[in-house]
């Protein structure tokens, strides 16, 4: 349970980060040049991402898994912008389009990719020792 927590805790905080930079590459704006939008508003929306794709994700991936299977795969990057969107509308002073939030949901998907493999390397060291 411990380590569950460390793992969506850690994504959170690069989820975070990651649209941070999302949003710093593609030049998207703040709605009102609200103020709230620095940094507690990524963390925010960071949170809300990461709740959002713990569990809606699954359910996106079964209801559209004809496209998917259609595209070869390819569907999911719509699934993941459609997340990073949705999020990105709840988080108070951020706002992005559609298409910036299927090229964030890219950049995303890499890091939660890249953290998924530093916690099974861990987890393997951890069970071998």
């Amino acid at each position: 349970m411990r380590r569950q927590f460390m793992v969506f805790v850690t994504r959170w905080g690069l989820n975070a980060v990651g649209l941070w930079l999302a949003f710093r590459l593609l030049g998207t704006g703040y709605k009102n040049d609200d103020i709230t939008a620095g940094f507690w508003g990524f963390v925010f929306a960071g949170l809300i991402f990461s709740v959002f794709n713990s569990l809606f994700k699954p359910l996106l991936m079964i209801v559209s898994m004809p496209a998917i299977l259609l595209t070869l795969g390819l569907f999911t990057i719509i699934v993941n912008g459609v997340l990073v969107y949705v999020a990105i509308a709840a988080a108070p002073g951020l706002q992005m389009s559609f298409g910036n939030s299927i090229i964030t949901g890219i950049i995303l998907s890499l890091i939660n990719y890249i953290v998924s493999a530093v916690f099974e390397l861990r987890g393997r060291k951890m069970r071998s020792a």
